[in-house]
């Protein structure tokens, strides 16, 4: 009897305590994929459960001061499992509607307020609950040792709640499944402390809730047309779909929230635009032997060096397993000796080789929403120029825009990328004179030899690409760059920059 009271609170404490993390950490896997993983997605949802909870314990306090009952406290923690069951739901909707229109940086805080505040606030409730609850219990403690009990037990579940969601749960489960079987858990945990009041009416309720929900949620899976792939990987959330592109039947690769690659179907002809300009080499040296991929999408690149080049080696660096699986599966990617794919970060990768390379090409964007900021700055480009090989060239695609204006992340990454790579050029995929976001292609020379891309060899090239540079090429002159600042290790406020430039975009 004396271990029944004294740990039975503790328990549903290190339970609940273990759900709010679980709730946390896949509410910024939720809203990813409408809003970016960015800063603004991160710290809206952390500031959101913060200030739920904090009002949940101002709350929770005042209650069980007034009614310190048991079934009150499991009442609760049913009701904060039907809220994370509903909310789950009605997010399913209110995102795939709305999710889109909302702004990329205020649509993570009000969606996190509508979607996450509920069930954290009653999760709250409970620990100022349980810490009264134990004090009646346990008459004989004092009520520091009670407080420090029962922090202890919900700190504790916290650390296991974040632990099973990034090691275990994201990894092998669905986001729905996730959602779900923690709101499912937190109603049964409820029933089962309430286990002789009305116990056929909440087991019957919780039987309703149940299938209700599994058939909202087939439901959602019945109506996305054309999706081939979908599920959370480690790192993001992968969807693979079938559509149409440039009057061509496409396979397309989302992640989280942008389209990163895309293959025809029926050709083997290079999908987007700005991948074509790996070409850009042959201007430089046309005597490649190794080629490292930073990124791997779908593979499209690698393949298409393979396909021109069979003698030359490329490494990718992808720093998620799932990408170079998926790529065989759905993309085509060969067994193909030549092909060496490394499950790594591409800047530590930089850091670990030892090899030299004719040609990298950085494509490790996901999307404008998504950058990596640890891939902007002055340190990873002289990381990079560095496994250059001599007349080695470093190509990048840059997602940005060029405007006039004094918060640009593309220009303080060109100012960024020149500090570095003294000889260096730069293009727009689309215009050079727009304003718009688009794909701009940055070219790091490890040569002395100064490119004129309206030299008549290069205008007169087959390739389109090479013979239309000219007409591509950017002209820094009219930017004055002590405006924008040089991104270091130190300092790359690189949400902070494309923020300012979210309105020219959406």
């Amino acid at each position: 009897m004396n271990f029944y009271k004294k740990f039975t609170i503790p328990f549903f404490v290190f339970i609940t305590g273990a759900c709010v993390l679980v709730v946390e950490i896949t509410a910024i896997r939720i809203l990813s994929p409408y809003f970016g993983n960015t800063i603004f997605t991160v710290s809206s949802v952390i500031s959101v459960v913060l200030a739920a909870l904090s009002l949940g314990y101002y709350t929770g306090g005042k209650i069980a001061d007034k009614y310190p009952k048991e079934s009150l406290f499991y009442n609760i923690i049913t009701a904060s499992g039907f809220a994370v069951i509903f909310l789950h739901l009605f997010g399913l909707i209110f995102l795939s509607t709305l999710g889109y229109k909302l702004p990329i940086i205020q649509g993570p805080i009000i969606s996190s307020v509508l979607l996450f505040f509920l069930q954290s606030f009653l999760l709250g409730m409970l620990s100022p609950f349980a810490i009264k609850l134990q004090k009646v219990r346990l008459e004989e403690m004092g009520i520091g040792s009670v407080s420090g009990q029962i922090f202890f037990w919900s700190t504790l579940g916290s650390i296991f709640g974040s632990l099973a969601a990034g090691f275990l749960l994201i990894p092998n489960f669905g986001i729905d499944k996730i959602i779900l079987g923690t709101g499912f858990l937190l109603i049964i945990l409820g029933l089962f402390g309430n286990l002789k009041a009305h116990l056929r009416l909440k087991t019957f309720l919780g039987v309703v809730v149940c299938i209700t929900s599994l058939f909202f949620i087939n439901s959602f899976s019945l109506n996305l047309k054309n999706v081939t792939y979908s599920k959370d990987s480690l790192y993001q959330k992968i969807t693979i779909y079938e559509g149409i592109y440039n009057e061509k039947p496409t396979r397309f690769l989302v992640q989280d929230r942008n389209s990163s690659a895309a293959e025809f179907l029926d050709s083997d002809e290079l999908a987007y635009e700005y991948t074509k300009y790996y070409v850009l080499y042959q201007i430089f040296n046309q005597n490649i032997t190794q080629v490292l991929a930073i990124g791997g999408g779908a593979y499209s690149v690698p393949k298409d060096i393979l396909k021109n080049m069979p003698d030359v080696n490329v490494d990718v660096a992808e720093i998620d397993p799932l990408i170079f699986e998926l790529g065989k599966q759905y993309f085509n990617v060969p067994h193909n000796p030549k092909l060496n794919n490394f499950a790594q970060d591409g800047r530590r990768f930089l850091h670990d080789t030892n090899k030299k390379y004719d040609l990298i090409f950085s494509d490790a964007y996901a999307s404008f929403s998504s950058i990596p900021e640890h891939l902007t700055t002055q340190e990873f480009f002289k990381m990079a120029k560095e496994k250059l090989s001599d007349n080695g060239v470093f190509i990048a695609n840059v997602v940005g825009s060029l405007p006039q204006k004094p918060a640009s992340f593309a220009l303080s990454e060109i100012k960024t990328f020149k500090s570095v790579f003294n000889n260096s050029y730069f293009f727009a995929v689309n215009s050079k004179d727009s304003p718009k976001l688009q794909n701009l292609i940055f070219v790091g020379y490890n040569g002395s030899d100064i490119i004129n891309f309206n030299d008549e060899k290069i205008k007169d090239n087959k390739n389109y690409v090479i013979s239309g540079l000219a007409e591509k090429q950017i002209n820094l002159d009219r930017f004055d760059f002590t405006k924008y600042p040089l991104l270091t290790d130190n300092f790359a406020p690189v949400d902070y920059l494309i923020s300012k430039e979210f309105k020219n975009i959406y």
